[in-house]
């Protein structure tokens, strides 16, 4: 994982750990005013809400805890790795796109950032500038010719 990525998901801790969570204490205190629990469907959605965010801050931890960050100065552009940016051209349609392989907490397609566990990056991991990488996805095989690897 990038430096970048690690000091995100620190700061989504944080966030939720003391905006997010003080916020669902709130909501079950007001549900649990209004009065008998056992039909507070106010009260029930309240506590299921934080039972859903004690689980997102516990995934965060664990994404903390077993991050490594990547020494972005010790990679090199001579195959296809993790931090990669990746442009290639499918050899069926000729069309141009460009990838940054990073893990899974920091994937956006948006930002053109995907997991290396998916199966593109996977099938490219390894290749060289020139290479055709065929890749299985779920709709067949895509034919993909690596035309530069960059580091940025």
């Amino acid at each position: 994982m990038s430096q970048e990525g690690y000091d995100k998901l620190v700061a989504q801790l944080k966030q939720l750990e003391s905006v997010e969570r003080p916020k669902a204490s709130a909501a079950i205190a007001e549900a649990r005013d209004k009065g008998d629990l056992s039909e507070n469907s106010e009260y029930d959605a309240a506590k299921e809400a934080q039972a859903h965010l004690e689980d997102k801050i516990n995934q965060v931890k664990v994404a903390i805890a077993e991050a490594k960050i990547v020494d972005m100065s010790r990679l090199s552009t001579d195959a296809v790795q993790i931090m990669s940016t990746v442009q290639m051209t499918n050899m069926a349609n000729k069309a141009k796109m460009t990838y940054t392989i990073v893990s899974e907490s920091e994937a956006n397609l948006k930002e053109g950032k995907i997991a290396i566990t998916t199966p593109i990056a996977q099938g490219l991991l390894n290749k060289k500038e020139g290479d055709v990488a065929e890749i299985k996805i779920p709709r067949g095989t895509i034919k993909l010719r690596i035309d530069k690897i960059t580091i940025e």
